[in-house]
């Protein structure tokens, strides 16, 4: 077997020593830096420092070790170029045939401190520079920036004697996704704007779905950005591989759910809630918002913001439901929810913060917007009561409640809620008037469902996500039944739509903060 090189010099040390002993077994011998070469000689392994190969110590606290001609030619060198043979040969410069690098962890260490002196010392500049040399010159070295591919590289070497030129290109371009997602996170943090004059999305493969929106379409799950709880981190127990649209619906309806404290459940369907509810337990929270619309709930996506205990667990497997994400499940809920094998579950640990900052994306034909997420909250005390009629603490409590729900459902939107539940959601409607009408149908459809005798709109509140630009929508809320109106205000019509709400002598309070979910 012919001798090749491999240079090893990795910050995240998972896999490394079964990773090097394959390539031992393969033909390789081994150079390698500072503590990657400390641990493969404590596991018995022969090593070479690149020092010896260069003639040069490592110097400046490692901050220049692998610069140098002997390494980068042995990099770049195309095997099959004479003169690249004789430069080598010239200069005595030893091909390596694989590099194994990753890189500081400069976004995790940004995770734990905003010390300048510190994370300055985590960009690394040899470890890019390597792994940029080695991805350009795919044709004739591997290069491998993530350890999850080291058992991929050690198969096809056991099985063809080498790595096949598709995979070579693959790490290779998967190396610079990984370099230009590094370099965008040092840019982000030294510009100090996450809406600097030139913006990257980074992100790493998690999984290969099925299709996307519908069967013609491709689609793919990415992990990238800043660190949020959520879909891309959650670990799934049970249940079958889930689709584009389960993966959208259930960040839709985990996002919503962190909105709260009390014990509550939020049920979505195609992104938009059909129920949510507050209650003193997670199994009453569930019985209130199924009740809200038990119609539409019929395989929804169902969000708790706590772990779900086996009374909650037996209750939400009483209908079809697709995809439980949540905290955590304790071990007997886990049990009740594994009698459903084709529910997904999936828990994150803890619930995202609400108010927590971060970047939404949205492509657009020839590039893609960029935005803050809406993490605006508002409390009782930013409340503006313009009516003359003035709102109890039920209604306030009420008020609030609908407002953090309204800010989830897709514009325009219109939510009534009682007692910590909605009664009744109007969505993604063209004019603000018809959200009104469908969220006040869908409670007199509810109430017939159920056999009530009046549905529960009467003596609701109501919340609206942007202000009334004419009277109408507000008189559709009245004719519902509501107490008091929640909406942001800023209309030039709005002396008219108070003056409505005196007329029927219900409350409004205006937030000075709109909702827009398009």
């Amino acid at each position: 077997m012919p001798s090749r090189r491999a240079l090893l010099s990795v910050s995240d040390k998972t896999g490394l020593v079964d990773f090097t002993k394959g390539l031992v077994a393969n033909g390789f011998t081994i150079l390698s830096t500072g503590g990657t070469a400390r641990s493969l000689r404590e596991a018995g392994l022969e090593v070479t420092d690149v020092s010896e190969v260069t003639g040069f110590p490592e110097i400046m606290d490692g901050r220049v070790k692998t610069l140098h001609p002997k390494i980068h030619g042995g990099l770049l060198a195309r095997r099959d170029d004479d003169d690249h043979l004789a430069a080598m040969d010239a200069q005595q410069i030893g091909g390596i045939d694989l590099l194994a690098v990753n890189l500081y962890p400069f976004e995790a260490q940004r995770e734990q401190t905003d010390d300048f002196a510190t994370l300055v010392e985590y960009i690394d500049i040899g470890g890019p520079a390597m792994l940029r040399a080695a991805a350009k010159n795919h044709d004739f070295v591997t290069v491998v920036c993530d350890p999850s591919d080291y058992d991929t590289v050690l198969a096809e070497l056991s099985d063809d004697g080498d790595v096949g030129i598709e995979t070579r290109r693959r790490l290779a371009g998967k190396t610079f996704a990984r370099t230009s997602a590094y370099d965008q996170a040092i840019a982000d943090w030294m510009a100090g704007d996450s809406f600097g004059e030139a913006m990257t999305v980074p992100g790493r493969r998690l999984q290969e779905l099925r299709y996307g929106e519908n069967p013609h379409q491709r689609a793919a799950l990415y992990a990238g950005g800043p660190a949020r709880i959520g879909v891309a981190t959650a670990k799934q127990i049970q249940g079958k591989p889930l689709s584009y649209n389960n993966l959208n619906d259930t960040d839709a309806a985990f996002e919503l759910a962190a909105e709260f404290t009390d014990p509550t459940i939020a049920i979505i369907k195609h992104a938009n809630p059909c129920g949510v509810a507050s209650a003193d337990s997670l199994a009453a929270a569930w019985e209130r918002a199924l009740a809200a619309d038990p119609v539409s709930a019929f395989g929804g996506i169902v969000a708790a913001n706590m772990t779900i205990d086996a009374a909650t667990a037996r209750a939400i497997t009483s209908i079809f439901t697709e995809v439980v994400i949540a905290p955590d499940a304790d071990h007997e809920a886990r049990a009740i929810l594994a009698e459903k094998p084709n529910l997904r579950l999936l828990v994150t640990g803890a619930m995202p913060d609400p108010a927590a900052a971060a970047v939404k994306i949205k492509s657009v034909a020839g590039g893609f917007l960029a935005q803050s997420r809406d993490n605006g909250a508002i409390s009782a005390d930013d409340l503006t009561i313009v009516t003359s009629a003035t709102p109890d603490a039920g209604q306030i409590d009420d008020m609030l409640f609908a407002w953090r729900v309204c800010k989830h459902v897709k514009s325009n939107a219109i939510v009534f809620a009682a007692d910590r539940c909605t009664v009744g959601v109007g969505a993604g409607q063209m004019s603000r008037v018809d959200s009104a009408r469908i969220a006040a149908q869908k409670a007199r459809d509810t109430a017939a469902y159920h056999g009530w005798d009046a549905p529960r709109t009467i003596g609701s509140v109501a919340a609206s996500d942007a202000f009334f630009p004419f009277a109408d929508g507000l008189a559709a809320l009245i004719e519902a039944g509501v107490t008091a109106v929640i909406q942001p205000g800023g209309s030039k019509a709005d002396d008219k739509v108070i003056a409505a709400a005196n007329a029927a002598g219900i409350v409004m309070a205006m937030t000075d903060m709109r909702h827009f979910n398009h």
